[in-house]
């Protein structure tokens, strides 16, 4: 009979894979491919997810892997800026070009429809060999080859149509500015690598799991993976959720226990953990959805207990040496201490030099 496993279970399941049940004193590279692959949208996400997760984790850690190419940002899975081990981009990137594609035609389709996309691929190669362009520079080079057409929109269906990382100081902390490009195949110094889906859905299950089709697809921008599914079903375990739906694990996972305290942890935005599920029951109610995911946006979140309590901005104002942290809480708390504990270490980490202050509201909307 199969094993029905109630939210609880499912929470405490996600926590424990994403390092959050207690830090970890893993390396920086071991977490970023625990993880899989973690957003990188906003510079200084990638940092605070880490930190979040592992214990005493600095800022060097992960400035370090990319600049010794050991870890690589550009646009993965669902289309969108992550960062990754090397070893995993050269794998999981062809995995996911159908979905960048799709995102190129749904943003630009309309604009490009008589393009030949082919010889647009291979002549922004041959622009990025052997050197690093920003998208714009990219862009205004493919205008003159096609005068006439938007150089934003060339710029940016470039990105998709070829395999490119956009090299540091580009992505590490506080760092902003126009996006480069760096030929993946050049900056890592390996071809990239035809692989199954197998692997990546392996991956998430080790990392995300017990999961359904639908989860998988939500996390990875992939469709119509039910066949395989299908194929790997003799070598996976599945459940049930409360619901019904079929959920599938790796054998050789375990569940923990549902009583494990779940202590308070800050999320970044975007953080996967709130976006690699169809149905994110198992992390926040609806409502609390509704809040979190506005749009294209997902808001940094506070978890108490392992479950989304809340939301936070952390303002820091380098000139004048001062840093704000607002919690804005869905419901009240029992006890605010581990929330300011957690707080102040969140404060210490991101905002070094400068004096803090915490500010606990209810949420208004």
């Amino acid at each position: 009979m199969t094993r029905i496993l109630d939210r609880r279970t499912l929470n405490r399941a996600a926590l424990e894979r994403q390092l959050l049940l207690e830090r970890s004193a893993m390396p920086a590279l071991e977490a970023v491919e625990r993880l899989v692959a973690i957003q990188a949208q906003e510079t200084n996400m990638p940092y605070i997810g880490l930190w979040t997760r592992l214990e005493g984790f600095r800022r060097d850690d992960l400035t370090s892997l990319l600049y010794d190419r050991s870890a690589v940002r550009s646009s993965i899975l669902r289309g969108t800026q992550h960062m990754a081990s090397a070893a995993d981009y050269v794998w999981v990137r062809p995995l996911v070009q159908e979905s960048l594609l799709r995102g190129r035609q749904a943003a630009f389709g309309s604009v490009s429809r008589d393009w030949d996309l082919e010889s647009l691929a291979a002549e922004a190669r041959r622009l990025l060999k052997g050197r690093t362009l920003t998208r714009p520079q990219l862009g205004r080079a493919l205008a003159e080859i096609w005068p006439g057409r938007d150089p934003q929109v060339l710029g940016w269906s470039a990105q998709t149509l070829v395999s490119v990382v956009h090299p540091p100081p580009s992505g590490t902390w506080d760092t902003g500015g126009a996006t480069p490009f760096a030929l993946a195949e050049e900056w890592i110094g390996r071809p990239l690598a035809e692989e199954s889906p197998d692997r990546l859905i392996r991956r998430y299950l080790a990392a995300f799991g017990p999961a359904s089709v639908k989860d998988f697809q939500m996390w990875s921008g992939m469709r119509r993976m039910d066949a395989a599914f299908e194929e790997l079903r003799p070598s996976l375990r599945t459940y049930r959720d409360e619901e019904g739906a079929e959920l599938f694990d790796l054998p050789e996972m375990s569940l923990p226990d549902v009583g494990a305290p779940a202590p308070v942890r800050f999320l970044p935005a975007f953080d996967n953990l709130i976006l690699a599920y169809a149905d994110r029951r198992r992390m926040m109610t609806d409502e609390q959805r509704k809040a979190v995911c506005v749009g294209a946006i997902t808001r940094p979140t506070l978890l108490v207990d392992g479950r989304v309590h809340g939301v936070w901005t952390l303002k820091h104002d380098r000139k004048a040496a001062r840093a704000e942290l607002t919690v804005e809480l869905f419901a009240p708390l029992e006890d605010e201490g581990p929330v300011r504990d957690e707080a102040a270490r969140l404060l210490s980490f991101a905002a070094t030099d400068a004096d803090h202050a915490l500010r606990i509201t209810p949420w208004t909307g």
